[in-house]
């Protein structure tokens, strides 16, 4: 006689098991370890004995049939699939609900359209008031006309193009003897081999270097791995540190990066918001911290607090007072702390020293130092602007070896980070010093991208705050501006006629570019305030194309006031 053969999926089981079918009854014949009672070996339990712990930890309990007459095992708590059942096809429906949740903003239904627009343009439709669209959505610095680094363009030509170039007199030897370094620690001398899953060790060893001087305290590189940018660090992080039995918390600010929602949503995890105080320079107030973790524990297990340290999108940065109370903070709540410090390069305030949390809590007693703490820097970002060779790197503090295992072991699914990334972090942390042949061209192209950045900070402070209607603070940090506008109520009826679905704010940052054709974020992509609203703006284009953005959004918001009867 023959049986069916079912293959069983259970959370209680370490493998999965083959099961025969026998009569009414299923049972589990193959060598298997239940990690709940231990059982372990050939002999043949039934399934109905394993059945009620198997659904207390998985209540999607399957079993797959390949028979052509399925049995019923336990009506209503088994799911027999018939091999005759309708061929799986991919649709809108059928993939990952948690990605139909996700919004990525900075990449939404504005930028969308302002993509549309420039394929026009450039396809030759001139029915638009303008004959170019100014993408202020995004932190890309090179696409806003930045120009690279010198020296880290010709250590990644070098690098990856040794044969010709190494000995070819073209470059400086500073760039050559780093390049030679590098490649020596590449397996056939090649940044086309895979490197350690961490990362290039030499590398990573310059990292901590990096950290070590910057912080005053020593670092290791055991501590850190080399990433494609600070964003797949944070993901990998993210993922990591979610719970095995109870839906778990992430505390991350409002206004946010959409990168961290967007996470959220992907890993079904409980997103703990917590309000930035615009009226104190978008600073954090610790009392308004407890009430926000005390209400989702009753919904969550509450793990991690993730600071964006200088803002994004606010543009500012936090005190070193503030940064101790967070320490603080979450220590007493025994929460894993995020820092994404990936603008701390962007410090735009002279005489400002930029303080990164693994300094601050390593100054502090030495009864905060078990805290667990996570840092992400960028290639992307700062005055490098990098973005799409995509590199970076995660610092980790207080992980025992066993979860560093399992971090590892995570990035091992990817094999490494790309080679290019990895040697832009290289030039990120180890620069040309005094007296290097590249040092003098280097510190120069520096000086001209951070003045730059300062002046042009100043400069959308100061026009935005004259505006009516529209107020902004300071932009000490990152690369952005974060503005609250006054949007007339009246606005509405036009806006749900668009789309029922659609937010005021977002309205407004489509009739300012398909009227002016400039490309911002609104903020409820961000996230805001009930009763308020924002738009982000980066202070990215060029000197004079940020004065002509300005120039129209001071016409735009003017005729926009006046269309739904605001008195201006």
């Amino acid at each position: 006689m023959s049986f069916p053969v079912l293959r069983f999926f259970c959370g209680a089981f370490k493998n999965t098991s083959r099961a025969r079918v026998t009569s009414s009854r299923a049972a589990i014949t193959n060598y298997t370890t239940c990690q709940s009672c231990k059982m372990s070996g050939p002999s043949t339990y039934p399934l109905t004995e394993h059945f009620p712990l198997a659904m207390s930890m998985r209540p999607n309990y399957q079993i797959s049939s390949y028979h052509s007459s399925p049995v019923k095992l336990m009506e209503n708590k088994t799911t027999l699939y018939n091999a005759n059942k309708k061929k799986f096809r991919l649709t809108v429906d059928t993939v990952n609900e948690h990605l139909r949740k996700m919004e990525y903003a900075v990449r939404g239904v504005v930028p969308t359209k302002a993509g549309e627009i420039e394929a026009a343009i450039k396809n030759g439709d001139k029915s638009y008031p303008f004959d170019r669209v100014l993408f202020c959505n995004i932190g890309d610095c090179h696409a806003m006309g930045q120009k690279p680094i010198t020296f880290i363009r010709q250590l990644l030509a070098a690098c990856t193009n040794p044969t010709d170039l190494l000995e070819s007199g073209i470059y400086p030897s500073d760039v050559v003897e780093r390049a030679k370094d590098i490649l020596s620690h590449c397996k056939g001398y090649s940044i086309g081999s895979y490197s350690d899953s961490r990362g290039i060790t030499v590398i990573r060893e310059h990292v901590a270097e990096f950290i070590s001087e910057q912080d005053g305290h020593p670092c290791t590189s055991e501590n850190v791995f080399l990433v494609n940018g600070a964003s797949d660090g944070i993901k990998q992080m993210l993922y990591i540190t979610q719970g095995n039995q109870t839906r778990t918390g992430v505390m991350i600010p409002q206004p946010q990066y959409p990168l961290y929602t967007a996470a959220l949503a992907e890993l079904d995890a409980e997103p703990i918001f917590y309000f930035l105080n615009e009226e104190k320079g978008w600073g954090i107030d610790i009392d308004n911290l407890r009430p926000s973790i005390k209400a989702a524990r009753s919904v969550s297990e509450p793990r991690v607090m993730v600071v964006i340290n200088p803002g994004n999108p606010t543009g500012s940065y936090l005190s070193r007072d503030n940064i101790e109370d967070i320490i603080k903070f979450c220590h007493e709540q025994g929460l894993v702390l995020f820092t994404d410090q990936v603008y701390q390069e962007n410090i735009h305030e002279k005489g400002v020293e930029f303080y990164s949390f693994r300094k601050v809590l390593m100054d502090m007693p030495a009864s905060y130092h078990d805290l667990q703490l996570v840092s992400f820097n960028s290639t992307s970002k700062g005055f490098l602007g990098e973005c799409g060779i995509r590199g970076g790197y995660m610092h980790m503090m207080n992980m025992d070896k066993e979860v560093m295992k399992q971090i590892y072991k995570h990035s091992s699914i990817g094999l490494c980070p790309n080679t290019p990334g990895q040697i832009a972090t290289d030039a990120l942390v180890r620069r040309p010093q005094p007296g290097d042949p590249s040092y003098k061209l280097y510190e120069q192209e520096f000086t001209e991208i951070t003045g730059s950045l300062e002046r042009k900070a100043v400069l959308v402070h100061k026009r935005l705050n004259q505006i009516p209607g529209v107020s902004c603070n300071e932009v000490l940090g990152a690369m952005y501006a974060f503005p609250k506008v006054v949007i007339p109520e009246e606005a509405w009826a036009d806006c749900r006629a668009e789309d029922p679905d659609m937010s005021l704010d977002t309205y407004y940052c489509l009739e300012f570019l398909r009227q002016k054709g400039v490309c911002i974020v609104p903020g409820s992509g961000f996230g805001q305030k009930e009763g308020t609203w924002h738009f982000r703006t980066t202070i990215l284009p060029s000197e004079e194309d940020l004065k002509l953005m300005l120039d129209a959004f001071e016409d735009f918001h003017f005729n926009f006031l006046r269309k739904y009867g605001k008195n201006v």
